[in-house]
């Protein structure tokens, strides 16, 4: 027969907490990575629509590029800013849910050597109270034997006289 079970394991604590974890920080890297890739979009249609009108405007050339320029600029650096924002918060959040894991796993680590020490405690309690069951247990059967003992030695003086 085999001693191991042939039901799937339980994930502990920990691993959960691990998992947990992970499936967050990949969810605020894809999120940070979407923001990114929409900014870059963006900016790609802005500069796209300014080189448009570049060509029409050919009249209106040397005042529209500048504007234009500028403009690109300013999109640009908020489409930055923006992206920056986003990192930032993404680890903020990771750094805080790693923080309250750590704490989770502090808390399980002393409720388990709490639960340990009681149960050490108990045990020896138990133990402490068996002995002493057993040893007075064998004192009554010594002196029930002792006094059975005496009483068949008398009876047996007493028929041999």
């Amino acid at each position: 027969m085999s001693d191991q079970s042939t039901q799937p394991e339980e994930k502990g604590f920990f691993e959960k907490v691990k998992e947990t974890i992970e499936s967050l920080w990949e969810g605020t890297k894809d999120t940070a990575e979407d923001v990114k890739e929409a900014a870059e979009e963006k900016i790609e249609d802005i500069k796209e629509k300014v080189t448009a009108k570049k060509a029409t405007a050919t009249k209106k050339a040397a005042p529209t590029k500048t504007t234009a320029a500028k403009k690109a600029n300013v999109v640009t650096a908020k489409a930055k800013n923006a992206v920056s924002e986003v990192k930032a918060k993404a680890e903020t959040k990771a750094k805080a849910i790693t923080a309250k894991a750590k704490d989770e796993a502090a808390t399980a680590k002393q409720a388990a050597a709490e639960v340990k020490a009681k149960a050490a405690t108990k045990a020896k309690a138990i133990t402490t109270k068996a002995k002493t069951e057993a040893t007075e247990a064998k004192k009554a059967v010594a002196s029930k034997t002792a006094k059975a003992a005496t009483s068949v030695k008398k009876k047996a003086a007493a028929t041999a006289k």
